[in-house]
């Protein structure tokens, strides 16, 4: 009798790092149905040519959570996400080497040379990150008072709500059209293929041929 393949899911994110990913979706032989390339289609799961593989279209810092519920088998994500959440369901066993960015420290230009972290017992930052900031200065001894924002961080110092932000940076443009000046790198981020580690133990065989196919493509 013929073993049906187990339905498996990939998330991927919305937005940059996505028009980095198609091209690879390609090289590995999975070509999504015509309404995932459409910009107004609302739709969030979309088919494939491959009969037992569809995907799901979140926000990157989603990706994660679906996967290490379950809910997706397979997904990409930055390793800013994964350290984030430290999901122990999780296995990212391929580096993509997309959605190359890194996660700063920034203030505005007139404190530089202000105030000296190395100085300081406690400090209030705006953030995404909780988590990878407040390590991030615990190791360094220093206190901080997180202020959780998901967007339009650079106001935050502007407004007087914080001295510091923890972002990411790209090109720093941004930062820079806003009055920020970067002063400490916390991590380099690139995107991974993630796997959710109970789904690779319980259908290996429909799992690991994907991790496979992606491996091929970066080290061949």
């Amino acid at each position: 009798m013929t073993q049906t393949k187990k339905q498996i899911v990939l998330a991927v994110p919305k937005g940059r790092i996505l028009k980095e990913l198609i091209p690879m979706l390609e090289n590995v032989g999975i070509i999504p149905e015509p309404a995932f390339f459409d910009d107004k289609a609302r739709q969030l799961q979309f088919n494939t040519n491959i009969e037992n593989l569809s995907i799901i279209r979140v926000r990157s810092f989603d990706v994660a959570t679906f996967v290490a519920f379950g809910a997706a088998h397979l997904g990409v994500a930055g390793n800013d996400v994964l350290e984030e959440f430290d999901y122990d369901g999780i296995y990212a066993p391929v580096n993509l080497k997309i959605g190359a960015c890194h996660l700063a420290v920034a203030t505005l230009v007139e404190n530089v040379g202000n105030n000296n972290d190395k100085q300081l017992s406690h400090i209030r930052i705006a953030t995404k990150y909780p988590n990878l900031t407040r390590n991030f200065y615990d190791k360094k001894g220093v206190g901080t008072e997180i202020i959780k924002l998901n967007g339009a961080m650079e106001l935050a110092p502007k407004m007087g709500m914080c001295n510091h932000i923890v972002d990411l940076v790209s090109t720093g443009d941004t930062m820079k059209e806003n009055g920020l000046v970067e002063v400490e790198k916390l991590i380099d981020i690139t995107s991974r293929l993630i796997v959710n580690r109970t789904a690779l133990k319980t259908y290996p065989d429909d799992v690991q041929v994907w991790i496979e196919k992606f491996r091929a493509i970066i080290y061949d």
